[in-house]
């Protein structure tokens, strides 16, 4: 199989890369493919004509798209609306990559695909914009959300705290926003079984389990074994200019109702990465 994988100098789309081993791949990030330049998204795409297009390249600087909505909507919306044209054009299917920020966290329960989608930033409104232009310009899709995403490669939260840890002063991570951390490999091996199913939809593909940032930290921290001054806080003593959801699990009932093994718990992916 032919398979473009946008966004793959990332953490997730080198891991892909090692997932879909054994294709012939396309591994393309800007320097390839500017995704909001039209011409050149129906020339590339048209030159390799893949069979499946992985979209996860993405403006995911969610503050930074608070206050530049513009280029947030440019690459999330616009971006995956040239995508997902140039992959009806060649018969290509698309698995594009979205987020749990689709949703507002009030439900107090888990979220799964069927329920209302209702984001309270920027960065929320552009992915599910992108989602929308996929679900409307193309016949065979794959949306799967994600979230609180980490591993080997780029900048996330668990190579922030170890850094913070490392520099042995007092530590303060909110304790009232909770979801479910993400192991990149689990994320990118769950990626790849769905992309390669034929079972078109709706995804959840998170890591199993619920915490929150402050017991995400914690975990991090005692893995790593570093004993680590870390303190609790609210939302409210942290100025963001974006919103987040308060609470943003994400049940994976598509993979339950289609008899797909759901991913791992999240203490255990962590415990993997660390061994890695």
């Amino acid at each position: 199989m032919k398979i473009i994988i946008t966004g793959a100098d990332g953490q997730l789309g080198t891991e892909l890369q090692g997932a879909l081993r054994g294709h012939e791949l396309y591994p393309v990030d800007i320097e390839e493919i500017d995704i909001t330049d039209f011409t050149a998204v129906m020339e590339k795409v048209a030159c390799f004509g893949p069979d499946l297009i992985v979209h996860g390249a993405a403006y995911t600087d969610v503050d930074g798209a608070e206050l530049n909505p513009d280029i947030a909507f440019k690459v999330n919306a616009v971006g995956t609306q040239n995508l997902s044209v140039a992959a009806r054009a060649v018969g290509a299917v698309i698995l594009y990559v979205s987020t749990d920020f689709v949703f507002d966290g009030t439900k107090g329960a888990p979220y799964n695909e069927f329920d209302d989608v209702n984001p309270l930033s920027v960065y929320g409104r552009s992915k599910l914009a992108g989602e929308r232009y996929v679900q409307s310009l193309t016949n065979n899709y794959y949306i799967c959300r994600t979230a609180w995403l980490y591993g080997r490669y780029g900048h996330n939260f668990v190579k922030t705290m170890l850094k913070l840890g490392e520099e042995g002063k007092t530590v303060r991570v909110v304790d009232d926003q909770i979801g479910s951390p993400t192991n990149a490999v689990d994320l990118a091996a769950k990626l790849a079984e769905i992309a390669l199913s034929g079972r078109f939809g709706v995804y959840h593909t998170t890591n199993v389990g619920e915490v929150s940032w402050y017991g995400f930290a914690g975990k991090i921290f005692e893995l790593a074994g570093m004993d680590v001054d870390l303190q609790p806080i609210d939302s409210t003593q942290m100025e963001r200019p974006a919103p987040r959801p308060a609470y943003s699990v994400l049940r994976p009932l598509s993979l339950e109702l289609q008899g797909l093994a759901p991913m791992r718990p999240w203490e255990e992916a962590l415990a993997a990465y660390f061994k890695a």
